[in-house]
Order: structure tokens, then sequence, then C-alpha cells
């Protein structure tokens, strides 16, 4: 199956916000066919849709907040369905949930809740892991724990490229690993190595100074992944969609730029 290629909108999110349709018009011309929402920015569902409509966009997925869901499962999700969302995806967690607080056990009986109502509203549950997923506990990753209590028909992965290398793991091995329960994967590239500042990148205070290389996201195909062995490996598994996701933009380049870059190296193998 080919995969078809979408933009995290999270990526270009100050444009977003101060210009939805006009930015998804740009994200088409770029040669994108979806995207993957991070809020909705005021908009109604009904609005959202109908900027996709016009853009010529699949709306193919949203990162909703894993606590923003639990309040209102339904009526939360419900919105992201109306849009036409095949997917939705907890995006991230705060440190109170994640593998080794006490609420962990917590977030992996929610995520069968979760998975629960997306498929009653006709869509699928994802989780995007970073790189805390791969702490162990009791001698397996928190990312397999999570994936092995949950029912594969609740809950499929959305394996984020980046952190899984950050986490110590080999992309492309990883993404077949979960071969059949891989239909969206991100694709994101990265320079320098693990350190504590990281998450400043992704609005996270950092907390210690800088004593490696420099962590620095970079548009696709320019930084340290093996890109063709994972977009290869994603074919593999069965994926349907490739997620481009630069969380913060680099090399002197605006974020709209950084999106076209990626989109760009993408074409030049093939996708």
């Amino acid at each position: 199956m080919a995969l078809s290629v979408a933009l995290q909108l999270y990526t270009v999110r100050d444009d977003v916000a101060a210009d939805f349709a006009g930015t998804l018009a740009k994200v088409k011309a770029m040669g994108y066919e979806g995207v993957e929402f991070a809020g909705l920015f005021g908009h109604s569902a009904a609005e959202v849709k109908q900027m996709c409509e016009d853009a010529g966009l699949d709306p193919i997925s949203a990162h909703v907040p894993y606590r923003d869901i639990l309040k209102n499962p339904r009526g939360v999700l419900s919105a992201y369905a109306e849009i036409g969302c095949k997917y939705v995806a907890i995006p991230y967690l705060i440190p109170e949930d994640r593998p080794g607080s006490e609420n962990f056990s917590e977030v992996i009986e929610n995520a069968k809740l979760i998975g629960k109502v997306a498929r009653e509203l006709g869509m699928t549950l994802l989780y995007h892991n970073h790189d805390f997923e791969f702490d162990k506990i009791d001698g397996r990753y928190a990312l397999e724990v999570l994936y092995d209590t949950v029912p594969a028909d609740l809950l499929q992965t959305e394996l984020d490229t980046c952190w899984v290398n950050v986490g110590g793991e080999d992309p492309a091995a990883y993404v077949r690993k979960y071969t059949g329960r891989a239909p969206v994967v991100h694709l994101k590239d990265f320079v320098g190595s693990k350190n504590e500042n990281m998450y400043e990148l992704i609005g996270i205070e950092s907390k210690k100074k800088e004593t490696t290389v420099p962590f620095e996201f970079r548009p696709v195909g320019y930084g340290r992944q093996d890109m063709p062995a994972i977009i290869k490996a994603a074919e593999n598994a069965g994926a349907a969609w490739v997620v481009v996701e630069q969380d913060r933009p680099s090399m002197e380049l605006t974020p709209l730029e950084c999106a076209a870059k990626s989109r760009k190296y993408l074409e030049s193998i093939g996708l």
C-alpha cells in the first residue's frame, strides 16, 4: 500500500493560529495530502471540516491531550469525528501520568475506555510516544507494557521515530515490530544527542545546563535519521500515512519553510 504524507500542524502552530484556512492552503501547495491537528484554535468542527475540504486536505488525525479527553471522552472526541478524522492520538503525558508514576496504571486502563469511545465514533485511538516510555517496568519498556495490555482493536501505534531513536531503539526496526498495528508513523529528524534540555524545545522548561552535543530538530532528511529505511519499514508494517512533524524550526528557516523542505526531500526519494 502506497504511503500518503501528512503534516502535523503543531509544526506550523503559530501560522495556524493566525490564519487557519490560509495555512492549510499553503500546506496543500507544498504537496501534503493530509493534516494532523494540534488544537482547533477556537474554530468549530464544522468550520475546520470545511477549511480542509476547501484546501483539498484529508483531516486524518488529531493530537488531543490525555487529560482533556478524560474530562468528557465522547464530547471531546465527537468534534474530531465530525471533522472526519480517522484517528485520534494521545500525544503526550505530563510527569504525573508517566511510567514510574502512580497514575500510569490508570493511564493504561483509561486508554481502553478512550479506545472504546473512539471506536464507537468510527475512529481509532493512537498513542504518540516520546522517549520516557522507554523507561522499563519489570524489565520491559513502558511503551510495550501499554501496547501489550491494551488490545490492538482499542489502541494502535503512532510511533514517533525521533523519540524512538532518542529512547535507544532503531526506528525502522521498531516500526517493523508493530507490523499490522502501525497505521500512522511520525517522521521526525534531529541532530545532537539525548540531554536534559531536550524538552525545552517543545515548551518544557530546562533544568540543567547543556553538557552534550546540542539537540536540535531538523527538517526531514536533514538530520541523523535514516529516513529511507524508516519509510521502507513503514511500508512493510502496513502504514497508510507518514506524518511530518518538527517541534521547533531550525537551519534559520521559518516553520513553514521547514515543512516545505521536509516535503521536498520526501518527493526527492519518491514519496
